[in-house]
């Protein structure tokens, strides 16, 4: 097995520094209870308001508060509906500074994502305030089941979108502090319920900080102890193939792609054993960093996103991480081949050829399209070594999906219909949507005149896609095409700038909807 003694003593002392700062990171500052009263010092008051009340108020208001809540909603226009927002600053008869009114809507109705949308239009506008102690008062939500969902979804939203990538700061703005007070009609269901989703959110954070870490912070090894660090402590089984082994494996097509590089190919493995249950695997794409090697990237606002390139394989580990932080009663096992595409005297040229753990041989058309390369042994492996019930890859692969379906959803290819049906309903529940494009017929498409198959073809994700399918053999898979999914410019909705985490929330999802079939 790879240990720490294959990497050179250069590379020992950044490696040492990331896993430091790792352990040592807090995500949140902010802190969350849930209590069936009051908060005490409490300077903002949300009252979540359902669609239709004419004068919401709560029990013990005075007729100044309440006289000055119908003036506002009246004068607002405000009716409940989800995401509709009202702020009365100093509101008369209350010793609050603020009372924030958030529509819900109809509660029955209210999505999951819905209500995480409105925690995180929640917390952008308390973050823009003096706000120190915030009770979110869901009393007006009648039925305990809907009160409970609802509100520890809003939290969730809060926590997601209050995550801050700033390691590389000297000196950080600070993050948000708040203390969130969730009024709820069941204290012990709540926190039973947002327990769950902290796990969750959780996986998401670890999921930004690794798609966020420069290429230099997050190579293959570092990548590697990272997840480690943060997995073995929730019981799952970690092992981590170094360069020697991914060649004794015969792995030609994910070591090719990090030849060049001072960082060569790694394969993580993570195994969560919820339960005796026939195997899920989850590969995820982690090229750590992307220059696309002799088919040089040469937009320079291109190359400088490259770190984003191991989203995927961040994904997956996030997904890990929920998975056991949930202690879900599943048994998945997530493979994410590592490497770093970079251009040297040893790097790999455009026509090589390399060999896959399956046996295949691969034209290597463009060395820009790596994803696929290590992919193929990373979904060999998965099948070979684990006998899995399914298959799900995942990872940054294509501009053509980019083009074809933008960014708010990704793109998914099989044949076997009932995975796809769930992972279209996780989607939905999680707001990681997905569309489907066709496998086929493409006749043709990878065909080598010198080869097995080749890396490229036209039109390209269904290249990718027809590539990736040859080597689940057997085995039922789904591809999930993530390429622009995986990093903002802007905040929005759960997400702060930066790295998304996207594909933590589908997979997370998705294996328990799954499993459960």
């Amino acid at each position: 097995m790879y240990t720490l003694r294959t990497i050179p003593v250069s590379l020992l002392l950044s490696l040492a520094m990331l896993l430091s700062s790792t352990a040592s990171a807090q995500f949140l500052q902010t802190s969350t209870t849930f209590s069936e009263r009051s908060g005490s010092d409490v300077d903002t008051l949300v009252l979540l308001v359902p669609a239709g009340m004419d004068s919401p108020r709560l029990s013990g208001w005075n007729d100044r508060t309440a006289n000055q809540l119908r003036r506002t909603v009246a004068a607002t226009e405000f009716e409940g509906d989800a995401r509709q927002k009202v702020e009365i600053l100093a509101p008369a008869g209350l010793t609050v500074e603020r009372l924030i009114l958030v529509g819900v809507g109809d509660p029955v109705e209210l999505a999951r994502h819905d209500a995480e949308l409105i925690g995180a239009d929640l917390a952008s506008h308390i973050n823009a305030t003096a706000a120190r102690s915030v009770e979110v008062n869901a009393s007006l939500i009648e039925d305990q089941a809907l009160n409970a969902g609802i509100t520890t979804a809003i939290a969730h939203g809060v926590d997601l979108r209050n995550y801050r990538f700033d390691r590389h700061f000297s000196d950080p703005a600070p993050r948000p502090s708040q203390q969130y007070h969730y009024r709820v009609r069941s204290q012990s269901v709540a926190e039973q319920q947002y327990n769950q989703l902290r796990a969750l959110a959780e996986g998401v954070f670890h999921a930004r900080e690794l798609t966020n870490l420069p290429g230099s912070d997050g190579y293959p090894a570092a990548f590697a102890e990272y997840a480690r660090e943060v997995l073995e402590p929730l019981g799952v089984t970690v092992t981590i193939l170094g360069p020697e082994e991914v060649l004794e494996a015969g792995m030609g097509s994910l070591y090719g792609v990090s030849q060049g590089s001072q960082h060569k190919a790694h394969l993580l493995l993570a195994h969560w054993e919820g339960s005796d249950d026939q195997p899920i695997a989850l590969v995820g794409k982690g090229n750590t960093f992307d220059t696309g090697g002799y088919n040089l990237k040469t937009s320079s606002a291109s190359i400088l996103r490259m770190q984003t390139d191991k989203a995927g394989a961040a994904a997956v580990v996030g997904a890990m991480a929920a998975l056991a932080g949930q202690q879900t009663a599943v048994n998945v096992i997530g493979v994410m081949p590592l490497s770093q595409n970079a251009i040297s005297g040893e790097a790999q040229l455009p026509g090589d050829v390399v060999t896959a753990g399956d046996g295949t041989t691969i034209e290597v058309a463009n060395t820009d399209a790596e994803g696929r390369l290590i992919l193929a042994d990373g979904i060999w492996y998965a099948r070979e070594h684990y006998n899995p019930r399914a298959i799900i890859d995942i990872a940054t692969l294509t501009g053509a999906k980019v083009g074809a379906l933008g960014s708010d959803y990704s793109a998914v290819f099989t044949e076997h219909e009932d995975i796809l049906a769930t992972m279209r309903e996780a989607g939905e529940l999680t707001g990681d949507r997905v569309w489907q494009l066709p496998l086929g017929p493409y006749e043709g498409i990878i065909d080598s005149r010198i080869a097995d198959i080749r890396n490229t073809g036209s039109p390209g994700a269904q290249a990718g896609a027809i590539f990736l399918q040859h080597f689940a053999g057997d085995t039922p898979w789904l591809h999930i095409d993530m390429a622009g999914n995986a990093f903002i410019d802007n905040p929005s909705g759960i997400n702060p700038e930066g790295g998304t985490g996207y594909g933590t929330r589908l997979l997370t999802e998705w294996t328990r909807i799954f499993a459960a079939q």
